[in-house]
């Protein structure tokens, strides 16, 4: 972009404000964390045409604000700002083609190298936008070309920066920070993908190394630069989001505590701390502890509403691990008036809500279960032309409601929360666990008693793997192995959810795991890879089973052959 500037004008005066601008980045982003969202993003503006940080940062912001609305507006806002931002970046970087001969490292200024880490970082944030908008495997490959780039860029960085003739800058913590957090984000993620999605995205033979990528981010979050703020976000989303949803379902607790101690003690209202603070609890199985923590996120601001809805959801999940149905109703009303991530699904969980309660009792607002459940698929959204893979299984549950004589769902709630690992969550505090059990055997008792119908082995089946969740966080693992097993002898009964035996087959194998049967546990894993197609919410499935391969240090390579 020529912009009819004189480049080295440009690099002149670059020169002298590369460290002021970091400054003033450093300040937008205190202004940030300490919840003054807009005051931020004015004090960034004015500057974000001339100067790569400010774009950057101003970019990254709008982005966090997209991952939390998931409002379409929002998400393509972020994507255009991001691309400017790029463009902007563009300008300072050397002319001459990448960084990809040995010698050029050398020969670059310290704007340039800000310039390649900026550059790489808007690729590597973009790409992240496309993934949000869209979970199909179209845009999983778009991104990942966009992606490939930004890596090399990294890795080119990484080695030229750790080499014996480099001379640091005066920024040099700044240009480390951006580095380790590209280098680590990387790794990281690319160590969650199974290998048959990473061959699709052109990364063959790329693997990412979870540890390693993990102690670059640790560096970068120790270090007081730009990038340490995300390098704690990005560590704190792992080990309290990550591992739950697509992983086997234990957070590291205590490094989440690590790294959030300083940012708890520095901002102690910093809304996004309060919430990992509450998350940290939540996992730990101190529920109500949570509860207090997420009620503070909400007051702590009131600018960003979205905010308060990752509260909400995290609130209703909460109530839902006390078994106090009619507050996490409450949560999933609000949520279902107030955000725009997945209206069918807030409108299904408030439906699972009610039938839980006993069939006497009042209901909240005078609504009834089957009219909710009957609306939830007019509700579907598309995104980008695709529905979240959770709105298609709420959708799909939601179909036995529009007989006239619906057979209700034995447990709606609780097979839900199996879909984002909330047994694992109340793994710690038994009560939690001694409470689902009660819950689940009530729902056999009906199930028994209740006329055949063509629902009744789905039904079984779904209540025998959750009670096996039960028995294996009571340790009684006999019993857990029983009912897993019960599931997988059902497999040719099995008329609709056929995601229940590939899912038992991957908690099958997590028992076993935790029993040291490495070899039977890799047997069925590989079975649960290969053998089943087209269920729901499959990809999350192949996910946990290549976290569990991962864990057992099984060479993913052998599975491949099988395809």
């Amino acid at each position: 972009m020529s912009n009819g500037k004189d480049p080295n004008a440009a690099e002149n005066s670059s020169e002298m404000t590369l460290k002021e601008s970091l400054d003033e980045c450093m300040e937008a982003l205190d202004l940030f964390l300490n919840n003054h969202f807009s005051e931020s993003l004015e004090r960034l503006r004015p500057r974000v045409d001339e100067s790569m940080y400010h774009a950057l940062i101003y970019a990254t912001m709008l982005e966090m604000q997209a991952m939390m609305t998931f409002q379409h507006d929002d998400i393509s806002n972020a994507g255009h700002t991001m691309k400017s931002a790029q463009e902007v970046c563009q300008r300072f970087r050397r002319k001459s083609p990448g960084l990809a001969h040995k010698s050029v490292g050398e020969s670059l200024s310290e704007v340039q190298l800000h310039a390649e880490v900026c550059y790489a970082e808007c690729q590597l944030q973009r790409a992240a936008l496309t993934f949000l908008q869209d979970e199909s495997m179209v845009s999983f490959i778009k991104g990942g070309i966009k992606v490939r780039n930004s890596y090399l860029i990294y890795k080119d960085l990484h080695n030229f920066i750790k080499s014996h003739n480099f001379i640091k800058g005066q920024s040099h913590n700044h240009l480390e920070g951006g580095i380790s957090f590209g280098a680590g984000a990387f790794n990281l993620t690319l160590s969650l993908f199974p290998p048959r999605i990473l061959k699709m995205l052109e990364f063959a033979g790329f693997s990412g190394d979870k540890e390693y990528g993990l102690s670059l981010l640790c560096d970068g979050a120790t270090g007081m630069n730009l990038r340490s703020m995300l390098c704690v976000l990005l560590l704190l989303c792992y080990h309290t989001f990550l591992t739950f949803i697509l992983g086997t379902g234990e957070g590291e607790v205590a490094e989440a505590e690590r790294l959030l101690k300083p940012f708890r003690l520095r901002y102690p209202r910093g809304a996004i701390f309060l919430f990992f603070a509450g998350r940290t609890e939540e996992i730990k199985g101190n529920i109500d502890e949570a509860v207090t923590l997420f009620e503070d996120g909400c007051k702590a601001q009131q600018t960003w509403k979205q905010f308060h809805h990752m509260c909400y959801w995290e609130l209703m999940w909460c109530f839902t691990f006390k078994r106090a149905w009619k507050m996490a109703y409450f949560y999933a009303d609000l949520l279902s008036q107030e955000s725009r991530w997945s209206k069918a699904m807030y409108v299904y969980m408030k439906a699972a809500y009610l039938s839980m309660l006993p069939k006497d009792e009042a209901r909240p607002f005078g609504e009834d279960e089957v009219e909710l459940f009957r609306q939830v698929p007019s509700l579907k959204q598309k995104i980008a032309g695709k529905s979240p893979p959770t709105e298609k299984f709420a959708i799909r549950k939601a179909r036995r409601y529009k007989a006239p004589h619906p057979v209700r769902l034995p447990a709606p709630v609780l097979e839900m929360m199996y879909m984002w690992n909330g047994f694992s969550m109340i793994s710690k505090q038994p009560e939690l666990t001694e409470g689902m059990m009660q819950t689940l055997v009530e729902a056999e008792r009906t199930l028994l008693e209740s006329p055949e119908n063509e629902y009744v082995t789905d039904d079984r089946c779904l209540i025998h793997m959750l009670k096996g969740l039960c028995f294996k966080n009571q340790g009684i693992l006999q019993a857990a192995e029983e009912c897993f097993n019960k599931v997988c002898s059902s497999e040719k009964k099995i008329k609709f959810d056929h995601y229940l035996v590939p899912n038992s087959l991957v908690e099958l194998s997590l028992l076993y795991i935790d029993q040291g049967r490495r070899d039977e546990a890799i047997k069925i894993l590989r079975k649960a890879k290969h053998k089943y197609k087209d269920y729901s919410m499959e990809s999350r499935t192949q996910f946990r089973v290549h976290a569990a391969l991962a864990k057992l240090k099984a060479d993913p390579g052998e599975d491949e052959t099988h395809q």
